[in-house]
């Protein structure tokens, strides 16, 4: 299951190759330096993986998880990371998720998740929704999915814009626990 580079108007959603290590590490570890941030490394160790998931992962038959590449088609500049990841987590509990038989025993399923990150110099100008509406057209279109989610934090009013924009319900998890699901963005077929 191979997922072709996909083409918006500005952007080339493709596999990352190891030249986009400097690019890469430069967007991800030191500007956005999220709490995930690794060292120069530990990233190229990371897109090495990246890089060799994407066969081993067509070979099994699995979906195109991983991170992919945004460039400006302009230029071919990298300005992103975007991709699928599968979401482990009890949706359940949340008040609109349609596993209801699962909120009062706390189980988690697995979802189809979407990941988008931008360096800061390119948000606020539709990248993220530019890349993120073209891998939920491949996932709604070639993979037949019928549920996507993508999850953020309380105070991240531009991931959330970025799910509105993408059409998705936004779901609050009414309890602190886990505290890493706060908020979920929620497109059904």
């Amino acid at each position: 299951m191979h997922m072709p580079t996909l083409e918006t108007e500005r952007l080339l959603i493709r596999p990352f190759t190891l030249d986009d290590l400097d690019a890469l590490y430069h967007i991800l570890d030191a500007e956005l330096g999220t709490e995930g941030a690794m060292a120069r490394d530990e990233r190229r160790r990371w897109l090495e993986w990246s890089v060799l998931n994407y066969e081993q992962l067509a070979k099994m038959y699995q979906p195109p998880y991983g991170d992919r590449a945004v460039v400006l088609r302009a230029d071919n500049r990298l300005i992103g990371a975007c991709g699928y990841v599968p979401c482990l987590a009890p949706f359940g509990q949340l008040p609109g998720f349609t596993l209801a038989a699962q909120a009062t025993t706390g189980l988690s399923t697995a979802e189809f998740g979407l990941y988008y990150a931008f360096s800061p110099a390119y948000q606020r100008q539709g990248y993220a929704s530019e890349a993120a509406g073209a891998l939920v057209a491949y996932a709604l279109d070639v993979l037949k999915l019928k549920r996507i989610v993508a999850t953020t934090t309380y105070d991240n009013a531009g991931s959330m814009g970025v799910m509105r924009r993408l059409g998705m319900r936004i779901e609050r998890n009414p309890l602190p626990e886990p505290p890493w699901l706060q908020v979920v963005g929620v497109l059904e077929r």
